[in-house]
């Protein structure tokens, strides 16, 4: 790029949303702002904001532009703290994905790594999509199913999420428990609305199950636990789960085909980085006072 203070001006409108913002934190008048904006869109021939009463909101390409610039920016800082001779320090965004399912677990995890190192802002992103660290959506990655193979990634094995069925203890008062397949005709289920689902434990739902007898669907993790608990019927929950949430009955234990190996995803560019290394380390830590996988 011939000029990275625009890209770094775009890339503060894009974080603060605001012109006035993005001066403030660059120490520039608001003027010099719009100026860089408006030479880097017509370098580009594109449109990096849409711009409102509110301030500044990124395009589909200004969201691109702030993926790159994020982990340039995270890169620079390594190497600024290095060169001072602070390259442990441990701050600024630190960006985590994974499946909404493991919330229950991360969630405290990354508060309680807040709190060893206040100085980190943490956003902890999930959804189905898969985020990009090769275009810095985030530094570390959480995910499930078979090893990752995307280039450039760091890939480590983390743990496996064991995974059951269960029913509430309502319903296993009213109805009791199934001794196995045969008795599966006779009882109410919670399952996956879509049948082409390739998660192994909705598979053998499938395989096992009369369709007629999943009588609760739903395509939200957190709205089938919820049924589960409610006494809807008879479901999948992840082991660690249950054990938060008490309240269930097991109806059948875990079985190998049923769980998910879970990895630890990073981007070979900010691996090393202070802040990824201290989170890895912590996390691991704190995993082993999980259930084994």
């Amino acid at each position: 790029m011939e000029n990275w203070d625009e890209v770094r001006t775009a890339y503060q409108v894009a974080r603060v949303g605001t012109v006035s913002g993005a001066a403030e934190v660059l120490g520039v008048h608001h003027a010099t702002v719009i100026r860089h904006i408006d030479a880097l869109e017509d370098r580009l021939g594109v449109k990096l904001f849409q711009r409102h009463a509110r301030g500044y909101t990124p395009t589909e390409a200004g969201q691109d532009l702030l993926r790159v610039a994020q982990a340039t920016d995270d890169q620079f800082h390594q190497l600024a703290g290095r060169i001072r001779g602070r390259g442990n320090a441990v701050s600024g965004e630190l960006v985590v994905t994974s499946i909404a399912g493991l919330s229950h677990l991360l969630v405290p995890a990354l508060a309680d790594f807040q709190a060893d190192y206040p100085d980190i802002i943490v956003r902890y992103l999930t959804g189905d999509r898969l985020f990009r660290l090769e275009y810095g959506e985030a530094h570390v990655a959480v995910r499930a199913g078979p090893a990752p193979e995307q280039p450039d990634n760091v890939v480590q094995p983390f743990l496996t999420r064991r995974i059951a069925l269960y029913a509430s203890e309502g319903y296993a008062a009213r109805h009791g428990i199934p001794g196995g397949p045969a008795d599966y005709p006779g009882h109410r289920f919670v399952g996956t609305d879509d049948q082409q689902s390739r998660a192994p434990f909705a598979r053998w739902m499938h395989e096992n199950v009369p369709r007629d007898r999943v009588v609760f669907r739903s395509s939200d993790g957190h709205a089938r636990r919820r049924a589960i608990a409610e006494g809807a019927g008879i479901g999948f929950v992840a082991t660690l789960q249950a054990n938060a949430m008490g309240g269930l009955v097991e109806v059948h234990p875990p079985r190998e085909e049923w769980g998910a190996p879970l990895w630890l995803v990073t981007h070979m560019d900010l691996h090393r980085t202070s802040k990824v290394q201290a989170f890895l380390s912590f996390l691991k830590t704190r995993a082993k006072d999980w259930e084994p996988g």
